[in-house]
Formats: C-alpha cells, sequence, structure tokens
C-alpha cells in the first residue's frame, strides 16, 4: 500500500481513535502493534508501564505514543506503518470490539480507508506524473545526444569537404568524395548502402558501379558522385539513367563539382517522363553545411521542382529551407 512518508495530522488522529476501539484490552493494543511487526524496543517499556500499574496508562496513550515513535523513525520504520494501515482497512471482525465502540469502530475504520485511498491517489498521481517528467527527460537527453553525435559527425564531414579541394590526384579526390557525401546521408538518417558494384552473370567482372543508396520519401534514388574539370555531358548522365531505368521504381540523384552542360540538363528533363532525376552541384551541398542546413529539406525542394516544374537543374537557396 502507497502512503506518504510518515502519518500526517489528520491519519494520525483517526489511527489514535480506532486503534482502541478495535482493541478490547491495553494487552489486545500492544499485540495489535506487535501483530503488525512493530520492534518489541518502541513498546517494552509501555509493557512494564502495563505491569506495574495498568490504571494510569490508556489504550489511547499507548495508540499515541507507539504512533508517535513510528512516525519519528520515519523511512527505517515505514514497512510497519503500512502494515498498520493494512491491518486496519482490511478489519472486518467489528463483532470483537465492545457493543458500545461497534458503529464508531466501522465509521473510523471506513474514515481511514477513504483517507488512504485519497492520499494513495495522489501519491500514485505524484509517482506516476514524476514517472513521465523523467521519462520526458530521458527522451530529451536522448534527443539533445543525437543530435550532438549527428552535428559532430557534420562538422567531421565539413573539415573532409573542405580538405579536398586542396587534393591534387583526381581518383584519390573523387573516391573520397563518395565516401565523405556518404557519411553526409548517413549523418542526416537517409542512407541505404554506400558504393557498391555490380558484376556480371557470365563472369564478365563488374558491370556497374553505384556510389550509393538511399531513401528519401519511401522512394530509391541511386546516387551518382562526380568530381571532374569540365561540366558533365549528356554522355555521363545517360549512363546513370540507364542504371536508373534497369531498375523500375529507382530514381536518381547527381552530384557534380564541375556542373552540367546545358545538353545534360536536356536529357535529364527529358528522363522525368519516366522516372525522377535530381541534378545537384557541389556547391549546394558546401552552402548547406556551411549554413548547417537541413539535407532532406534541401532534396525536398529539388524533388519537387524536378516533378512539379520539370526542372530537374533547380538551384536552391539553403537559406530558404
Amino acid at each position: 500500500m502507497d502512503i506518504i512518508f510518515q502519518y500526517p495530522p489528520d491519519l494520525m488522529h483517526l489511527l489514535i481513535d480506532a486503534i482502541p476501539r478495535l482493541c478490547r484490552s491495553k494487552r489486545d493494543v500492544l499485540l495489535f502493534f506487535k501483530g503488525a511487526g512493530v520492534s518489541s524496543t518502541l513498546t517494552n517499556d509501555l509493557e512494564i508501564q502495563l505491569k506495574k500499574d495498568r490504571n494510569n496508562i490508556s489504550k489511547y496513550e499507548i495508540v499515541r505514543t507507539v504512533l508517535t515513535r513510528l512516525n519519528e523513525k520515519g523511512e527505517s520504520t515505514l514497512r510497519e506503518r503500512r502494515e498498520i494501515l493494512k491491518c486496519i482497512t482490511e478489519f472486518e471482525k467489528f463483532s470483537t470490539c465492545y457493543p458500545e465502540d461497534h458503529l464508531a469502530a466501522k465509521g473510523l475504520v471506513a474514515e481511514i480507508r477513504e483517507l488512504v485511498n485519497v492520499k494513495d491517489s495522489f501519491t500514485r498521481m505524484k509517482i506516476e506524473h514524476e514517472a513521465e517528467q523523467k521519462q520526458r527527460l530521458v527522451e530529451q537527453q536522448a534527443k539533445i545526444e543525437k543530435e550532438q553525435r549527428r552535428k559532430t559527425k557534420l562538422a567531421a564531414v565539413k573539415s573532409d569537404l573542405y580538405a579536398l579541394f586542396n587534393e591534387g590526384n583526381c581518383q584519390k579526390r573523387g573516391k573520397a568524395l563518395e565516401s565523405i557525401l556518404n557519411r553526409l546521408f548517413e549523418a542526416n538518417g537517409i542512407l541505404i548502402r554506400e558504393a557498391f558494384t555490380i558484376n556480371g552473370s557470365q563472369r564478365e567482372g563488374i558491370v556497374e558501379q553505384i556510389d550509393g543508396a538511399v531513401e528519401i520519401k519511401g522512394a530509391i534514388y541511386l546516387v551518382e558522385m562526380k568530381w571532374w574539370h569540365e561540366p558533365l555531358g549528356p554522355l555521363e548522365v545517360s549512363q546513370h539513367l540507364v542504371r536508373i531505368h534497369s531498375r523500375g521504381q529507382a530514381r536518381g540523384i547527381i552530384i557534380s563539382e564541375s556542373g552540367y552542360t546545358g545538353p545534360a540538363i536536356t536529357i535529364c528533363k527529358d528522363a522525368l517522363r519516366d522516372t525522377v532525376i535530381v541534378l545537384c552541384k557541389l556547391k549546394e551541398i558546401v552552402m548547406l553545411l556551411e549554413h548547417e542546413k537541413d539535407l532532406k529539406a534541401f532534396f525536398d525542394a529539388k524533388i519537387n521542382a524536378a516533378i512539379i516544374d520539370k526542372n530537374p537543374m533547380a538551384e536552391i537557396n539553403p537559406m530558404e529551407l
């Protein structure tokens, strides 16, 4: 039974009135406390006094003394206080009371039951409220820690991406770009698979290389990443379109540091009749990182422009996200 830490005054008064009426004799009062698990160290002097001069102490004094001592002990006697309440609230044999105490005892037990139930309700509500608060704090802290981890990852991506602009080896730079951008997708929770290759079924070796795959709003996008000196032309974007068309429901994203030629953009625009293809410049990614904007919101805007405006190369201002 959940009760508050100590008997409050209103409950204390009811107990002092009820217990003497439930017990016929002073000896029965001491036996009641003993049955509730009250230590003899709290009642020895009362027993001695009872033996010496039973007329000099009343049942009410015995009860008040024992309950006060239990209250003063605090947490160490919480079990005994709970057991006393349990004994009283479950009391049914009122025939053992003196006839003149019968009705009063019933009324006092009913009052104690009602008071305990009310206090237990408030206690339970308080416990539940505190548990809810604690859970919210745990969830809030988890979100804060998750966001901090994301920011740490993004800071590392930003640093590594900026360092690539000083890399003179084209092959090494292109490979590093794949890894860095895949880490960027992963930090934003949209990476499905990093760079992978497809081998031919006739032992012809690698027939296809995909720089990454992501899921945005339930759709799968194959990602192509390029860092060339010249803008990507029709041939380069067409190769990626072939990979997309060979997979039915797949869509495509191309990220290029050097941009795209007019014919390449036209081919992608025509391809929008059959699938969704989004062209992105690396500088847009750099701007996103610079202003700490959301990658999902960025690609949502790019995809909407491709589908609604038939513009695969819509440039999105990160400050408007």
